[in-house]
């Protein structure tokens, strides 16, 4: 088959390869994150605001879906390498039933408690409006998100990275062009807000997922989904949420510490949210191409640890954290050398910039340190050991401790 590239190409242009793709995707999903703020910011500092405090339930869908489909991902991964090609079909479609599943539910739970939780952050009645008319256009998306995460994962597994780049790409693109025509109103097009960022989003991600069906459809693919009673097999459901819960929790854990750090933070000041907000907005620039390394990484180590080539998979594990501590490298750099401009990206007020430029370059010391963390999670999650989240409070604890300083 096709796949078996995975055990015979050197390693490091094999990792490349693999990565260089979803590193490329990830920058540019990493623009997208960046530009949807910008233009966010351009409403009002109330409107980012808003923005900062829906982030983290934003984030939380994603990791539930992605999470389930990293699970997904390893299953199919070793399948193909102990050449299985039934159980690799089923793992696949038993991950976008599923994972349609997790998107329903949650687009019914939050579209629903958005307005309870964000109360939770403040009284100000404009931010709480603002933040529920986002949300309930970005939530109702959640479904698409989640056959879209399944479907990446699914493509990844087999090694069409270019394929899913494109796919990825294709979604980024559309929102960052969408953003300001939606917001501001240009050409033929309403002035709807920050309603419109919600929409440009919601778009972008159907139109990956549109992309993906046709690529699937159209094109020789070496899974195939297939709705028959061998499918639902328990015993693959049971391993893809063994991982898939694991994962989900080292992807969560943040969203919630965020919540959390934004109800303390609140006592003392709204900046510190505002300035906790554009950080993480921010920081997805190093840690989505790093992630972006880890997807690549990912199904090659599943192979091989289904074809039982156990020196491939530490020598693939190697190459994978170096090439992290590289780009973390270059983000600490930029934090030191230059904080006061990035935070002048989303604000213009000179105490949110001088609170953002202190805790930035506080926050960036743990940068390179968690290469390890993210890399290892990454090779664990193709081994198909699900790992601890262990890694995921000290980014947020370190956030809250830079932003307490400023007080």
């Amino acid at each position: 088959m096709q796949q078996t590239f995975m055990k015979t190409k050197p390693i490091l242009p094999l990792v490349l390869s693999m990565s260089l793709p979803m590193v490329i995707s990830m920058m540019v999903a990493s623009l997208y994150n960046i530009v949807d703020s910008y233009y966010v910011a351009k409403i009002s500092e109330d409107a980012m605001t808003a923005l900062s405090l829906v982030f983290p339930v934003q984030n939380l869908i994603n990791a539930i879906t992605i999470g389930f489909s990293i699970g997904a991902n390893a299953v199919i991964s070793y399948h193909l390498g102990a050449q299985n090609h039934a159980k690799a079909n089923a793992a696949a479609t038993q991950s976008i039933l599923y994972n349609a599943i997790h998107g329903l539910l949650l687009t019914i739970v939050y579209i629903a408690a958005v307005p309870f939780f964000l109360q939770l952050f403040t009284a100000d009645k404009q931010v709480i409006d603002m933040g529920v008319r986002y949300s309930r256009i970005a939530f109702a998306f959640a479904i698409f998100i989640a056959a879209s995460m399944s479907m990446e994962k699914m493509f990844q597994s087999v090694g069409k990275m270019l394929l899913t780049m494109l796919c990825m790409l294709s979604g980024c693109v559309a929102n960052i062009v969408l953003d300001p025509v939606l917001i501001f109103g240009w050409g033929p097009f309403p002035e709807i807000g920050i309603e419109g960022a919600a929409l440009a989003t919601g778009i972008g991600q159907t139109l990956s997922l549109a992309i993906y069906g046709i690529c699937y459809f159209t094109g020789h693919f070496p899974v195939r989904l297939c709705f028959t009673r061998e499918t639902f097999d328990l015993r693959l459901t049971k391993k893809m949420y063994s991982i898939g819960i694991p994962a989900s929790l080292n992807l969560a854990l943040p969203s919630l510490l965020i919540s959390c750090l934004n109800i303390i933070l609140s006592a003392y000041s709204q900046v510190y949210i505002l300035v906790l907000g554009v950080y993480y907005k921010l920081q997805t620039f190093l840690y989505l191409p790093a992630n972006g390394i880890v997807q690549g990484m990912r199904p090659i180590v599943g192979y091989n640890f289904g074809a039982k080539e156990y020196g491939r998979v530490h020598k693939i594990y190697r190459t994978a954290l170096v090439l992290s501590v590289c780009i973390m490298t270059l983000g600490t750099l930029l934090c030191w050398l230059m904080p006061g401009r990035l935070i002048g990206l989303f604000s213009t007020n000179a105490d949110t910039i001088q609170a953002g430029s202190t805790a930035l370059r506080i926050i960036s010391i743990g940068f390179i340190v968690s290469s390890v963390s993210v890399i290892s999670s990454g090779a664990l999650e193709g081994l198909g050991m699900a790992p601890l989240p262990w890694s995921s409070p000290c980014s947020a604890m370190r956030c809250l401790f830079s932003l307490l300083l400023l007080s």
